[in-house]
């Protein structure tokens, strides 16, 4: 039998800058839905990827000296990395600048305008820059943007609208016809009551104020709206083609199972993309989940605190699976998570370290110690056994149904259950006591089965939410991943298996006190990039003040320059330094030209000893500063200062 397809996505991250842990939750979450649909036997795919037009990237663009090209390279590059940093198992990395999803954009639009679904215009109203949205006066929030809170500029401008209104009735019919179509229900309440009912407004879908993104190809100067552009990511990542409707890929997959996006853009995913699908006549996406925030628990992150949380410092304090777990453990279904530097190191030490590591490690140290680290089930039962084989054969079915209604942490909780459980069993049959007892020996032998076979039945659970903590569990019981099939039946462990003679430590105790001195220097270092770029160089060896006495810097002034020849880095200064004249060689023909170092007032190492450089004598150094790429600088006094003033 084939295998049934399951299309999961995230909503394509924003590349206005590194993602931090808020966003990055987002991927984790997909990875463990999209593992566990491949655990059940679904054929998956899973697309996540990069948005990467608009506004604000060419204002961000513009200030950082680049290209908006060669700044989205930059920073989807830096999301790309932070995916495959938390192990997540996409089958497809989109790019809206990808050339294919470029042409189907202007296919699709122009669709649309030769349906009558889009017609020129002209825009007038409120626009939110780092939202890319307009918005009506009615629609602010304390003359605000509602969905970021910051401020609006007005906006007025030729431009094209898509017909939201002719397809309201039928939309606000699909959403009560699927009440599985917006999840939580929260949501689909506040997109009916806020928006539907009270009457769509065309939307507008393309800009002329700016260059950066998809041309709209049949009228020159304007671009299409980013978020026309984004949305359909979701259909044109898995070949979606304007002009063939037999793609293979994209009928297997579509319509989507799921589109796994923040609550903050719900209106664009359960308003504005059904509605260009409708226009499209391409079916919907089955689900629309909004999933909550997670929050700092200290308050907003942000940089001038110090308080921002990434993904890969967090794996440089716990690692991989640990970051994972606590992401996904500390999401609510619908309300807003927190997270914080204390809560983590609890969880870690509570239930990595303490229930998961230590029932692990005790296992396979008393399969040792007792027997030589063969694991036999001898079969000698008794009545505790039963509760324990109940709670893991019955423990598959519990973590389907919670992830069958995305209630993940839940699905997790479960798990872990498990592991308490087999925790409790430890102290119930006390198989130190059994191990004193030469007629006990069948009976400790079962015990210890009865554990490592619970164990590999919850090891294989958590895979999706903790792939490589799964696969070192396995390793170190010799032992095979559980089908699905399995997973609810008890017993299945081959009797007689060697378990590793050489147990690993899972998770680390980590003390509070430790991690937060090395928190607070991380927070010392997010301030000072709040406050601008700074270089941090090895240090040398402290020097003594006489040691500073012995050198000798002065002001000098360039008053003629030539280029070194037979060298590419090298110019040749006379430098007036007092009443004399020094001939200086310095390596910055790169970063200046010979005619604008003459006048130029520097900064001078006066009593370096003479060297020959390229053959030419240098009798002394220009101090320059050198930025992160290679960049040079002349230092220069701030004011004007005569040939020959000291520098102390």
């Amino acid at each position: 039998m084939s295998k049934k397809p399951y299309y999961i996505t995230t909503a394509i991250a924003y590349t206005s800058g590194k993602p931090h842990i808020g966003n990055t939750y987002e991927i984790v979450l997909a990875d463990a839905i999209a593992r566990f649909k491949r655990l059940e036997g679904y054929d998956v795919f899973f697309q996540t990827g990069t948005d990467e037009h608009g506004q604000k990237i060419e204002l961000k663009a513009e200030e950082a000296g680049i290209t908006p090209k060669e700044f989205v390279d930059n920073v989807s590059g830096e999301i790309k990395r932070i995916w495959d940093l938390m192990n997540t198992s996409y089958d497809k990395f989109i790019r809206t600048t990808d050339d294919y999803h470029e042409k189907q954009v202007q296919k699709i639009f122009k669709k649309l305008y030769e349906k009558g679904d889009i017609y020129k215009g002209y825009y007038e109203g409120m626009y939110c820059t780092p939202c890319e949205s307009f918005f009506t006066e009615s629609q602010l929030v304390d003359g605000k943007c509602p969905d970021c809170g910051r401020p609006v500029q007005k906006a007025k401008e030729e431009a094209y609208f898509l017909k939201l209104s002719k397809y309201q009735d039928r939309l606000i019919e699909h959403i009560n016809t699927h009440p599985e179509f917006i999840q939580p229900e929260s949501r689909k309440n506040e997109m009916m009551n806020n928006f539907l009912l009270p009457g769509l407004q065309d939307l507008c879908v393309s800009r002329t104020s700016f260059k950066w993104g998809i041309p709209v190809d049949f009228d020159e100067g304007h671009i299409v709206y980013v978020w026309l552009d984004a949305l359909t990511n979701y259909i044109t990542g898995i070949g979606f083609d304007m002009d063939d409707p037999d793609v293979e890929q994209f009928n297997k997959f579509w319509p989507a199972d799921l589109h796994l996006i923040g609550k903050d853009i719900i209106r664009f995913h359960t308003i504005y993309w059904p509605i260009i699908l409708m226009a499209l006549d391409i079916p919907l996406p089955k689900q629309v989940f909004g999933h909550p925030w997670l929050l700092q628990g200290d308050g907003k992150m942000s940089k001038s605190k110090g308080n921002v949380l990434y993904a890969d410092d967090l794996v440089d304090f716990f690692g991989v699976d640990a970051v994972r777990y606590f992401v996904i453990h500390e999401m609510p279904f619908e309300n807003d998570g927190v997270i914080s530097w204390e809560l983590m190191v609890e969880r870690l030490n509570s239930d990595l370290a303490n229930v998961l590591g230590n029932l692990v490690n005790r296992t396979i140290s008393m399969s040792n110690k007792y027997f030589g680290g063969i694991v036999e089930d001898k079969g000698i039962a008794e009545d505790v056994d039963a509760d324990l084989k109940a709670v893991v054969s019955g423990t598959k079915a519990r973590a389907v149904e919670k992830m069958s209604k995305l209630r993940v942490a839940d699905a997790v909780t479960e798990i872990f259950a498990l592991f308490k459980r087999c925790n409790k069993y430890i102290d119930e049959t006390m198989p130190w006591v059994l191990a004193k007892d030469e007629t006990k020996q069948d009976r400790l032998a079962t015990v210890l089965y009865n554990l490592v076979e619970g164990i590999v039945t919850g090891a294989t659970l958590l895979e999706p939410f903790m792939p490589e903590t799964t696969e070192k569990i396995l390793a170190q019981l010799n032992a095979q991943k559980k089908s699905f099939e399995e997973l609810d039946t008890f017993g299945t462990y081959p009797s007689g298996t060697k378990v590793t003679d050489k147990p690993e430590i899972l998770f680390k105790r980590l003390d509070i006190k430790e991690v937060m001195k090395d928190v607070e220097e991380l927070q010392r270092k997010q301030k000072l990039e709040a406050e601008g770029p700074f270089i941090d160089i090895e240090p040398k060896d402290q020097i003594t003040f006489p040691d500073f006495e012995k050198m000798q810097f002065q002001v000098g002034e360039i008053i003629a320059c030539e280029e070194v020849k037979k060298s590419r880095k090298l110019l040749c200064s006379q430098v007036k330094i007092g009443s004399q004249v020094k001939q200086i060689v310095s390596g910055i023909k790169g970063h200046y030209s010979a005619e604008e170092m003459v006048g130029k007032k520097v900064m001078v190492l006066v009593n370096l000893k003479p060297a020959k450089l390229a053959g030419v004598l240098s009798e002394g150094m220009l101090l320059c500063a050198e930025d992160e790429k290679g960049n040079l600088s002349l230092v220069v006094p701030e004011k004007d200062m005569p040939p020959g003033a000291e520098i102390c």
